[in-house]
């Protein structure tokens, strides 16, 4: 079963950081959210998503398109996009146009879907996420969020959420699955084909599945 739930919150998590990419500055810090908050959010969009998952899945099979549309809205309410994103590309995306930006964000977000959105639906049970705790992020960058992702008849699966407070909201930019970062991951992926290739060509890549985006990738 955790080889179904791990791609399943892969696509759920990184779909975050490439529908719209960004690499304006940093929004000025704001008044702090209420303690405890950055837990709540993760638990209440984590429980909402996987109810409605299995309530709307015989829709969502027929229809991947509605599928597409829930996912997108539950990213754009939890994560934080355009810092996600500046993880990811990093230096790459330095003077980068604003077209070919998005333009890269959509090949990988349309790629990401079609590789694992299947996944999503093969959930079987009724996992649960469980709060473990909270612990500023080293430099006042925000909080990181520990859960387990509890499944019956399984071993518990350790799922962290790297947080920060964007405009009074906790919104996540990171998730690390079992101690692997998937920002991490896909910022090591596209390394050396983004100083091959233009971010267009990249996207380009993408599009035509010559390149797949993913722990399983290759980045060639």
């Amino acid at each position: 079963m955790k080889k179904t739930l791990i791609p399943a919150l892969l696509v759920s998590a990184l779909l975050a950081t490439v529908p719209s990419l960004s690499f304006a500055q940093a929004a000025p810090a704001t008044a702090a959210a209420p303690q405890g908050q950055a837990g709540k959010v993760v638990l209440d969009a984590s429980t909402r998503i996987l109810t409605t998952l299995q309530q709307r899945g015989g829709e969502f099979r027929s229809n991947p398109t509605a599928l597409r549309s829930f996912i997108n809205g539950e990213l754009t309410r939890t994560f934080d996009r355009d810092y996600a994103a500046r993880l990811v590309l990093g230096v790459h995306g330095r003077g980068a146009s604003d077209a070919d930006v998005k333009l890269f964000a959509d090949a990988m977000a349309d790629n990401l879907m079609q590789r694992y959105g299947s996944a999503l639906l093969n959930i079987q049970g009724k996992p649960s996420f469980r709060l473990k705790g909270e612990q500023p992020l080293p430099g006042n960058r925000g909080v990181k969020v520990s859960t387990e992702l509890v499944r019956p008849g399984s071993e518990p699966t350790p799922v962290e959420y790297l947080m920060r407070n964007n405009g009074g909201q906790w919104k996540i930019f990171d998730v690390q699955i079992e101690g692997i970062s998937y920002v991490q991951t896909f910022k090591t992926q596209f390394d050396a084909p983004l100083r091959q290739k233009s971010i267009s060509q990249v996207a380009a890549d993408l599009r035509s599945g010559s390149m797949q985006a993913g722990p399983a990738g290759n980045g060639k």
